[in-house]
């Protein structure tokens, strides 16, 4: 079981994904196994220093979720905010990059967050969102953060 875990948590490092756990409330008890739950987890902006994200999601308990097997559900929500001062690791900023993802089910569902640049009203926009190899949900979160004074990188 412990190697399964390993093996998930290499590959959600891989694929960009570093979640600094804030908490966790039980949503419904399972005899056996682990509690279905919603989890709160911290993304750090790798690009734009100074931000944080924080991401709400459902995961999913019994056997397979205690064993990493379960399919989580797609709904989540994000909130992102300013917490030090605003800087550009990049030169550059693209107008939209996809800045984390994250697997929520064995193969085939990705939770993701995408960071949108909006010159025109100098904000960024966060939306998350989960994917599906076949068949995607529409459910999503928005979330922004002003830049006030902050002058943006060349895009």
């Amino acid at each position: 079981m412990h190697r399964l875990h390993a093996a998930w948590l290499c590959l959600a490092l891989a694929a960009g994904a570093h979640a600094d756990p804030v908490g966790e409330v039980s949503t419904a008890f399972i005899l056996i196994g682990a509690n279905h739950k919603v989890v709160v987890d911290a993304y750090d902006d790798p690009k734009v220093k100074g931000v944080t994200c924080y991401v709400s999601r459902a995961k999913t308990g019994g056997v397979m979720g205690a064993i990493g097997l379960a399919e989580d559900k797609s709904e989540a929500s994000i909130a992102c905010r300013q917490v030090g001062p605003i800087a550009f690791s990049d030169a550059k900023l693209p107008t939209q990059e996809e800045m984390f993802n994250e697997r929520i089910s064995v193969v085939f569902k990705k939770l993701r967050v995408v960071r949108m640049l909006d010159r025109k009203r100098n904000v960024l926009v966060y939306l998350t969102y989960s994917d599906r190899l076949i068949d995607g949900s529409p459910q999503n979160s928005v979330t922004a953060v002003p830049l006030g004074n902050v002058p943006l990188p060349p895009g």
